[in-house]
């Protein structure tokens, strides 16, 4: 005879739950007091739980509501806590029990009910399970178990919500239905490039119906050509505010995200694949997990047939076409040049609904001549149908750059936007310092700001400001300014660069990963190249060499490509843009030859510092004067002679590139005036090599928030013009030293909330003239301020504004300043895009 079975109940399931508690809250928990309330809660299980068993017998609800919440989860065994795991799965039986509530208080006809005796004992019954959900809180009880920070309570990459769209409704509602039903599916959003996919995708997140099913568990995600698995991983597990791992592999980064997935298992999960391109659909696949309540929502222009019947994004109908290009061409009434009604329907006519283009044709003619709307329609009449293919779709939105012929640099400009990766934001400091070296813009950035706002204006770009600082130290650097640039734009963009002859063309695009080797300039229009050199200039091209006529080179590669572009000749580039994914980076031979380099921006775009190796070959670049450096890990610079700005963006080992062993500091950068860094979270002292380059001007030190001080020798810099310490919230105290920086205009100590006091010899800066201190309320003023006569603006809250009115008859030239605060939480995405 077999083994007799002992019924297992979920009452006794529920004694074994409370014993696991018990054992955890023993071995996990050194905070006695938290041990004395959670015990003390614990031991009152019991009796409530047998009252609560008791009137569920007699009320008699659901069989299946029961079974379905006590029911065994097979991800139990893959957690890392197994006992912590089998704990939260019974804790989730408690959750059923308030549900009940209801049947409690209104059904008349029970007798529970009519007996105020039993319905006081009912709520102190409920009210006591509440407050062992609350104290049991299993997310939260699972990180405080591990050590881990509260997570970010908010939807993930989620974009802004459209001010403005049309014709969304219909698809909209039927998304809506099946987004909120029951159950774990895949939905394809599918359409045409422009059509405004990731917009309905986008307004579906923000829509207060899925937000309240779904609440904080909204992911987004741009998966765009190449996406990068471990990646993606790993941005969720910093959004989930768990420790991120290192993984070796996709396999692995997969089976951890089904461990996290399963981790906030029970509560309802959206998760929005953006712009998924052909090739990816396996990636797509990955992200099945069999849970209850779980939608995936896939957006592309490809109608994947795995993924079911796709929903078709069709183009607008002409009205809302009509409504939606006056819009974005608003015409005024009073205006003596208005086009006439059939000249405006033929426009939107040859838009045929896409939204991407009505939007983008419809600000370029806005407040245009009229035969410039004239010329506009007779060019898109002799084309082909805007639908056909996206070659096509470019063949049309290419006619929108005729407005920026007036203005070259603009045309330029727009076209640069297309050196870096899609579905990525380009920070505006890496477009100022190119278009300084390459078009002579001003070097503080305010006429690439210019031109940034009129491609803003004309919808070919779109600006983001992540965080508005009050201070006005920020228009030094535009640390927190984006550009984002529509897949379909860039491509335009590309496509515009490439219709050059080879010979005059300026820009150079590549794209080298593990699936493809992309030139824009192929074998072929080498030899070809090389071929006209040969004939018209007298050069010799040799065949193994590919000679690269551009004076921009944008190389994007990963770990598995990472050595394809060393036969490269760019004797004639001025600017390197290398758009990396790899944890190590060669810098081949090809940098000694690049005798003309002026500017080096290298980006990391995975999520743990990459290191360069064989950097010093830049030490032979005779005229580099500008590098950017974002998510690296910062090695030895050697010795940059001519080197005037560096940039250092969410770097590590930030010491390092300022100890250069036997060769002084002051040597190795005798020319550099501008040094940024910026969100480079392990400096916690600032390198005092950096006091020795008394060329700088300009010192930016923001978002370091574990610097806690600044050495003595800061004196030495004597030519500082500007520095800025803003968001440094560790920051204790500014060294006396400072009031030797006779030349320094402008301080900013925003947001620096742990800095008690200015130096007592702060007086002594002559020539400060503006002085940024909001978020500053603990930080005591000395009487020596009396002597900052040419202090014009402080720009600080309310209550230090108090302390410095105390000053102002002394100071008649000051003017105080409290800006309004600008609640906006865009700023906590910015250092994971």
């Amino acid at each position: 005879m077999g083994e007799t079975k002992q019924l297992v109940t979920p009452w006794t399931r529920f004694q074994e739950a409370m014993r696991m508690v018990m054992d955890i809250e023993e071995k996990g928990r050194r905070n006695k007091r938290y041990k004395r309330i959670l015990r003390s809660i614990l031991k009152d299980m019991t009796t409530v739980v047998q009252e609560i068993k008791q009137y569920n017998e007699q009320l008699d609800p659901p069989r299946e509501e029961i079974n379905t919440l006590i029911k065994e989860k097979d991800a139990g065994e893959e957690l890392v806590c197994i006992s912590c795991s089998r704990t939260v799965r019974w804790l989730k039986f408690l959750s059923w029990l308030p549900l009940f509530r209801n049947r409690l208080w209104y059904n008349k006809n029970d007798s529970f009910a009519e007996d105020d005796k039993q319905v006081n004992s009912i709520k102190h019954t409920l009210y006591k399970v509440r407050e062992i959900l609350e104290l049991l809180d299993i997310e939260n009880f699972e990180q405080k178990l591990r050590g881990v920070g509260t997570p970010i309570k908010c939807p993930y990459g989620v974009p802004r919500n459209p001010e403005f769209t049309l014709g969304l409704g219909v698809p909209l509602s039927k998304l809506k239905m099946e987004i909120l039903g029951d159950g774990m599916s895949i939905l394809l959003l599918t359409g045409m490039g422009g059509s405004g996919k990731t917009t309905l995708a986008t307004k579906l997140c923000w829509d207060e119906e899925v937000k309240g099913k779904f609440k904080e568990n909204i992911l987004f995600i741009t998966f765009s050509q190449t996406p990068k698995l471990k990646n993606v991983v790993e941005r969720l597990f910093e959004h989930c505010g768990y420790h991120v791992p290192e993984f070796l592999s996709d396999e692995e980064a997969i089976k951890r995200l089904g461990i996290l997935l399963r981790k906030i298992e029970g509560s309802p999960l959206l998760l929005v694949l953006d712009d998924v391109w052909p090739g990816s659909e396996s990636l797509v696949e990955k992200f099945k997990f069999q849970m209850s309540d779980y939608k995936i929502l896939v957006t592309s222009r490809v109608a994947f047939p795995k993924f079911g019947t796709p929903y078709i994004l069709k183009p607008l109908a002409h009205e809302d076409a009509i409504t939606l290009f006056r819009h974005y061409a608003p015409l005024e009434k009073s205006s003596s040049s208005i086009p006439d009604e059939e000249l405006i329907q033929k426009v939107v006519r040859y838009c045929r609904g896409l939204p991407l283009a009505i939007k983008v044709i419809g600000r370029s003619l806005r407040h245009r001549s009229i035969e410039l709307w004239q010329k506009t329609v007779d060019e898109l009449s002799h084309g082909h149908s805007i639908l056909d293919s996206s070659t096509e779709l470019l063949t049309c939105l290419e006619k929108i750059l005729d407005v920026l012929e007036d203005n070259p640099n603009v045309k330029e400009c727009f076209m640069d936007l297309g050196l870096f990766p899609e579905d990525q934001r380009i920070p505006l400091p890496v477009l100022i310092d190119i278009w300084a070296e390459l078009y002579g813009l001003d070097d503080n950035g305010i006429e690439a700001m210019e031109i940034i706002k009129k491609l803003d204006s004309m919808n070919l770009a779109n600006v983001l400001v992540v965080r508005k600082n009050a201070s006005d130290s920020d228009n030094y650097y535009y640390n927190n300014h984006f550009v984002i640039l529509h897949d379909l734009l860039r491509d335009l963009a590309i496509y515009q660069n490439n219709r050059e002859p080879i010979e005059r063309r300026k820009r150079l695009i590549t794209d080298i990963n593990e699936k493809k080797t992309q030139w824009w300039l192929g074998e072929k229009q080498l030899s070809m190249v090389a071929n006209l050199w040969s004939k018209y200039c007298g050069w010799y091209v040799k065949q193994n060499l590919q000679q690269v006529p551009a004076r921009t080179l944008s190389i994007s590669t990963d770990e598995t490509c990472a050595s394809y572009w060393s036969h490269i000749q760019a004797s004639q580039t001025e600017v390197l843009i290398l758009n990396i994914r790899t944890k190590k980076f060669y810098f081949q031979e090809l940098l000694e030859k690049m005798s003309k380099l002026k500017v080096l921006i290298v980006t990391n775009y995975g999520f743990h510092p990459s290191e360069l190796d064989n950097f010093k070959l830049l030490g032979s670049e005779s005229n580099l004067k500008r590098i950017r450096l974002e998510r690296i890990s910062v090695p030895q610079l050697g010795s940059l002679k001519i080197l005037k700005k560096l940039s250092l963006y969410m770097c590590s080992n930030i010491s390092q590139a300022f100890e250069n062993g036997t060769i002084l500091v002051s040597d190795s950068f005798p020319c550099l005036e501008d040094l940024n860094i910026d969100y480079c979270k392990d400096m916690v002292e600032l390198p005092t090599g950096i006091c020795d380059i008394t060329p700088l001007k300009k010192l930016s030190i923001t978002n370091c928030h574990k610097l806690t001080s600044l050495p003595q020798e800061i004196e030495k810099l004597v030519n500082l013009e500007l520095l800025n310490l803003s968001s440094c919230t560790d920051l204790e105290g500014i060294p006396d030293s400072i009031g030797n920086l006779s030349k320094l205009r402008h301080l900013d100590i925003s947001n620096c909330i742990n800095l008690s006091s200015l130096p007592e010899n702060i007086g002594n800066l002559c020539n400060l003239r503006n002085l940024y201190m909001t978020s500053c309320a603990r930080c005591e003023l000395p009487y020596s301020v009396v002597n900052l006569e040419n202090l014009k603006v402080v720009v600080c809250d309310e209550e230090t504004s108090a302390s410095w009115e105390a000053f102002e008859a002394m100071l008649p030239n000051l003017k105080i300043e409290v800006p309004r605060v600008d609640v906006n939480l865009n700023w906590l995405h910015s250092i994971s895009s």
